[in-house]
């Protein structure tokens, strides 16, 4: 069993950095593949990033590619999102995920664990 805690969002221009931290308790941590997506209003929940067990393999979505840097510090058991160069179409309530199957299933929105989100604002 993980549970999930995501921190880090708020309100934010254009432009500007932000970093969201997910905190996992429960000792399988590091054996699960972990990820961000997020939710527009009135859109459907979108992948952003993914991370493999042992942080040597990351993949991102086109719209966040070269801005967003996934991480991960299996020995704090967190997982984070360095987000740059924000724009008002990344707003929107973020997820972190845990899957122990892989990233592949984080991918396609498909994990065991859900945080229950962050919100990030960006104002144009």
């Amino acid at each position: 069993q993980v549970t999930l805690v995501e921190s880090g969002g708020g309100l934010v221009q254009a432009g500007d950095s932000l970093r969201l931290s997910c905190a996992a308790s429960g000792r399988t941590f590091s054996r699960n593949a972990m990820g961000w997506l997020r939710q527009a209003p009135g859109k459907e929940r979108e992948f952003v990033a993914a991370i493999n067990w042992s942080g040597s393999s990351t993949y991102y979505a086109d719209s966040v590619k070269g801005r967003f840097t996934i991480s991960r510090d299996n020995a704090k058991s967190t997982v984070y999102l360095q987000m740059n160069s924000l724009k008002p179409e990344d707003t929107a309530v973020y997820y972190c995920a845990a899957e122990p199957s892989g990233m592949g299933f984080i991918r396609f929105g498909y994990a065991d664990y859900w945080g229950q989100g962050t919100q990030v604002t960006v104002s144009s």
